[in-house]
């Protein structure tokens, strides 16, 4: 029999917002696989567990994936940040190696940071791996993400009663006049390398004011911002949300 392999969201940084599912079934499996955007760096999502449970004795395997982003002909990776060729070297190099594992039998769990089924490239792992196997075992396990955490630190609620919410990725700025005017509350993610763009676009929908900026959310050095246009370039990171609500 293959081994069962969990994916597991470990939440936005706090380690704390770890589920007891979460915490429960990496004490069980064996083995974790762990993703880094860069060969020389550190694991996020790995920091994250460390802080909440004792890892000892377990085979920790890193997997490194150059941040991309590309586009992909696979209709369910259309919006994701989907491999190109050297990515899909380093994906392919994952697959092999987890699925060795599992088909020895051993437990094994991926983690991600936040939520496994917002903006995660994971899904393009648990394709190929279902591919191979059909009848793999994969479970999911939710986390917080940082759009949850984000609105929290922030005191914001998302949404009440019949109020429209749109969560747009890094790359949205061709078209956010447009959902900016359908929506009730918009969340843009990752805004570092486009914030200049949304503040101009915000100033001239006079939103500026309903908008605020929370980076690293749940994390020592959080950021939040309830006037965006005290943001300075230093404020900006990767991990990065803004939050318009109408």
């Amino acid at each position: 029999m293959t081994g069962k392999f969990y994916v597991i969201g470990v939440g936005p940084g706090d380690p704390e917002l770890l589920t007891l599912k979460a915490v429960r079934i990496l004490k069980e499996v064996q083995c974790i696989c762990v993703p880094k955007g860069r060969e020389e760096g550190s694991s996020l999502a790995l920091s994250i567990v460390e802080k909440a449970l004792n890892l000892d004795g377990k085979e920790i395997i890193e997997a490194h994936f150059p941040m991309r982003k590309t586009k992909t002909n696979t209709p369910a990776l259309q919006y994701s940040n989907a491999p190109d060729c050297e990515l899909d070297t380093k994906w392919q190099e994952t697959i092999e190696t987890v699925y060795s594992r599992l088909n020895k039998g051993t437990d094994m769990a991926f983690i991600t940071i936040g939520d496994p089924t917002i903006y995660s490239t994971f899904f393009y792992l648990y394709d190929k791996l279902l591919e191979l196997n059909p009848e793999l075992s994969i479970e999911i396990i939710p986390g917080v993400s940082s759009i949850n955490t984000a609105a929290a630190r922030a005191n914001l609620s998302l949404s009440l009663a019949d109020e429209k919410i749109a969560i747009l990725p890094a790359t949205y700025t061709d078209n956010i006049k447009e959902t900016l005017e359908r929506f009730d509350t918009i969340v843009l993610m990752k805004v570092h390398r486009v914030f200049d763009r949304v503040l101009t676009i915000l100033n001239e929908m006079n939103l500026t004011n309903n908008a605020v900026y929370v980076s690293r959310a749940g994390m020592d050095d959080e950021k939040i911002f309830k006037n965006i246009r005290d943001i300075k370039e230093g404020d900006l990171n990767y991990f990065s949300v803004v939050i318009i609500k109408k």
